[in-house]
């Protein structure tokens, strides 16, 4: 729950005036500062306001109001607006700061955003005001209480539930997320049909598809980062889809076969390293994209190339060589040097291989480690 004595004081005129006085002073500075009214919750306000120029950049432009624990659980502003869903009428069954009711509210009429907490619900509302949105109209209720009252039809219903239970352990499944979607599949169903879901980076796509035989999947990357998987449940699919924001997407029908790897790894002929983007490993689409462009035996696992690759999703490094795994002989030259490991397929953690070759992290030597079959690989990078 958001504080309710904490609202009042952040539509203060002093205190918001403190913020932006004080944007450029580090928060900890701040909070001891005596001549700053409110001089804790402005700090907190500076902080997040800070790193939401990067995360939540209109939000930092509008001065918005961010409780701590919402711009955690938020979209970011690059995800909210990847979701491809539009119409007249939407339902976000979880506004919390109200990111992705931000987004919706482009592409839809009119927007109705459902927040259980009053404190929030409040401060969504005063966001929204900031932004200059007038077609979301924030609603101080849960998603249950309002689906058994509620009649009118949306285009899409949209739920990003909250995946921590009572006593703040994450939760996967989603029959333990709040609100159950699963158990509110009826209600769903009568007012919509059509559901955009939001899950953590560590939901399962199988599970996806399990759930939802007829689904459309994204798994969303940023910066290399898995940051969501989002099903849209509308019966247009089954469709999986990696989008890595800012450089491109792949699809494909699940299931589809990748083309079979060679028979021979051909360790002495490789001049690249490819990585994919971990949107594609979370897709499993890494062997289907990189098919033509290199040589790959694991949605899991680095991509080999003879020629530079183009038009890959995915980090393209030089290879100076390839050798099998032998740690004693890497000891005697890696021994108390900085090792930069990049693992794929390995069977042994980085602590452990740091410590067979008697070296510490760091970036004076680069090694990639993977396994092909039944043999482990070094490749050591420029």
């Amino acid at each position: 729950m958001t504080d309710p004595g904490t609202y009042p004081l952040l539509t203060d005129p002093d205190v918001m005036r403190a913020v932006e006085e004080n944007l450029g002073r580090e928060p900890a500075e701040i909070a001891l500062d005596r001549r700053v009214p409110h001089a804790a919750v402005v700090a907190t306000q500076v902080k997040y306001l800070r790193r939401a120029r990067t995360k939540l950049p209109a939000y930092y432009a509008a001065r918005c109001i961010l409780p701590p624990r919402a711009f955690e659980q938020a979209s970011s502003e690059a995800a909210a607006a990847r979701k491809s869903c539009a119409g007249q009428r939407a339902l976000d069954l979880t506004c919390g700061l109200g990111v992705d009711s931000l987004y919706l509210a482009r592409r839809f009429r009119r927007v109705v955003a459902l927040e259980r907490d009053p404190a929030l619900a409040q401060i969504a509302a005063e966001n929204f005001r900031r932004l200059d949105v007038g077609n979301v109209e924030v609603v101080c209720t849960d998603a249950e209480s309002y689906l058994a009252a509620a009649g009118e039809r949306f285009d899409w219903i949209f739920a990003d539930p909250d995946r921590r239970d009572a006593v703040g352990r994450k939760q996967l499944r989603l029959e333990a997320c709040s609100p159950d979607v699963l158990a509110l599949g009826p209600a769903l169903e009568r007012l919509s049909g059509r559901l955009c879901l939001k899950n953590s980076p560590l939901f399962d796509v199988d599970e996806a598809f399990r759930l939802f035989p007829r689904c459309r999947v994204e798994a969303v990357s940023l910066g290399g980062e898995c940051k969501e998987v989002v099903i849209y449940a509308d019966g247009s699919g089954p469709r999986i889809t990696a989008v890595a924001l800012g450089l491109g997407e792949v699809s494909a029908i699940p299931g589809t076969p990748a083309p079979p790897p060679p028979e021979r790894f051909a360790a002495e002929e490789y001049r690249y390293l490819i990585v994919p983007d971990v949107a594609l490993r979370k897709a499993r689409l890494s062997r289907r994209h990189l098919a033509g462009r290199a040589d790959a035996w694991s949605d899991n696992g680095f991509g080999f190339a003879r020629e530079r690759p183009s038009g890959v999703l995915g980090r393209v490094l030089e290879i100076a060589r390839i050798d099998p795994w032998r740690p004693k002989l890497l000891r005697r030259e890696l021994r108390g040097r900085g090792v930069e490991t990049l693992l794929r397929d390995f069977p042994f953690p980085a602590a452990r291989i740091l410590r067979e070759l008697g070296a510490h992290e760091g970036g004076e030597v680069r090694l990639a480690l993977t396994k092909i079959g039944n043999d482990c690989w070094a490749i050591r990078l420029k």
